[in-house]
């Protein structure tokens, strides 16, 4: 938990980039899977519940990185991109209303850079500009 604390903007956006790579790569398992499923096989269940596990890690690097950023409006861009985010991730599985499979790639994307410009250019070098945030 430590190395998440330290470096929040790093791994969030690892883990963002590793959703996107999970998001572009799902069109095509399904493909396999269900050409797969014609022979009986299916796809494994971890595929299913990895996008809640993405989820929550995009949550705690954006909780530890909005606690440590020196900048004011970076903190409700990166909250509104991961509600976005969370939100499209919901409605995909409970068919809410219908958006474009593609809607995903927006707020993943956004994060990625969010995260970046954060740990470049927005990082507290001492406790109280955090604290006064």
């Amino acid at each position: 938990m430590k190395i998440i604390k330290n470096s929040s903007d790093q791994f969030g956006a690892i883990a963002s980039f590793i959703c996107l790579i999970h998001c572009v790569a799902t069109p095509f398992l399904f493909v396999v899977g269900s050409c797969a499923a014609s022979c009986g096989a299916h796809l494994p269940i971890w595929w299913k519940v990895i996008d809640p596990i993405f989820l929550f890690i995009s949550f705690i690097a954006v909780f530890q990185s909005t606690k440590n950023t020196s900048s004011h409006w970076m903190k409700p861009a990166m909250w509104i991109t991961w509600s976005l985010l969370a939100f499209i991730l919901i409605n995909e599985k409970l068919q809410l209303i219908h958006l474009m499979e593609e809607f995903i790639y927006l707020p993943t994307m956004v994060l990625i850079i969010l995260h970046i410009y954060n740990r470049k250019y927005c990082r507290c070098q001492t406790t109280k500009c955090c604290a006064a945030s």
